[in-house]
């Protein structure tokens, strides 16, 4: 039974993949892309619906941004409180005068407004968002990769921007994720932010990775990298005992900053 739920598991972040990807996919596509019936494929389909993650729209299926949504404005807002803890726990790793390479996510976002309570940074990034909240501050140095620039959220992506990170070696390396799986490791939705994120980590002497518990437990589409590639973990609840146990193993340190109880 864990096998079977495990390869389901696997299945549906493959889904979300393909739909990242494209905005929108059919039915059949998702069918011929995964080897699997095209039931198959609108079982899997009704559970991501009951989720929330995904929209049917006549024989298609889209990401809830596709019909309408602005993607990173809501993912922003999304479980911000949370958001907003583990970036301020985060915070406590830097010093003025570091040198950091922070990649695209809405967490890290939030985590670059914290950093205007440093000074003298020198950051590394992808983002424009998050270049531009802390280009203008209290004496940082920002360098922005190229590339080609995404609609969703206004980052650099592809070839040239990955071989802008490798030319840097910094002190922390800060990364976000799409899911965190106790086999398959940390997980992104698209094969650049994985490519790009792989690469960040690989220039850093500390190897932080920022992510709210949403994404415990589920796969998606491309691996970025092993529990052994990382040093730390900064988010807002404890993972289940499988993963957790996968972190202890490799060595990883967990940090939990839960968010402020609402009245």
């Amino acid at each position: 039974m864990a096998a079977k739920n495990h390869k389901i598991s696997v299945r549906l972040g493959q889904i979300m993949g393909l739909i990242a990807q494209r905005g929108s996919i059919t039915v059949i596509e998702l069918a011929r892309q995964l080897a699997v019936s095209e039931e198959t494929v609108r079982r899997d389909a009704r559970l991501l619906e009951e989720r929330g993650d995904i929209l049917k729209l006549h024989g298609a299926l889209a990401l809830p941004h596709h019909v309408g949504e602005a993607p990173f404005e809501r993912r922003l807002r999304e479980n911000a409180e949370a958001k907003r803890a583990i970036a301020r726990s985060a915070l406590q790793l830097v010093a003025d005068g570091d040198s950091l390479i922070i990649d695209t996510g809405t967490t890290t976002s939030i985590f670059a407004q914290e950093l205007r309570n440093r000074r003298g940074l020198t950051i590394v990034t992808n983002s424009s968002d998050i270049a531009r909240t802390l280009a203008t501050v209290n004496g940082n140095r920002v360098y922005m990769a190229g590339g080609e620039l995404k609609a969703d959220n206004g980052a650099s992506f592809g070839t040239t921007a990955v071989e802008f990170i490798a030319r840097f070696r910094v002190r922390h390396a800060f990364i976000s994720i799409a899911a965190l799986h106790p086999l398959e490791g940390p997980m992104d939705m698209a094969f650049e932010e994985a490519e790009l994120a792989r690469m960040a980590l690989s220039r850093a002497d500390n190897r932080v990775i920022l992510t709210d518990s949403t994404k415990f437990g589920k796969t998606a589409l491309v691996k970025v990298c092993d529990f052994s590639d990382i040093n730390r973990i900064y988010t807002d609840d404890m993972p289940f005992p499988d993963l957790a146990g996968a972190l202890e193993k490799s060595g990883v340190e967990l940090h939990v900053a839960r968010p402020p109880v609402q009245a």
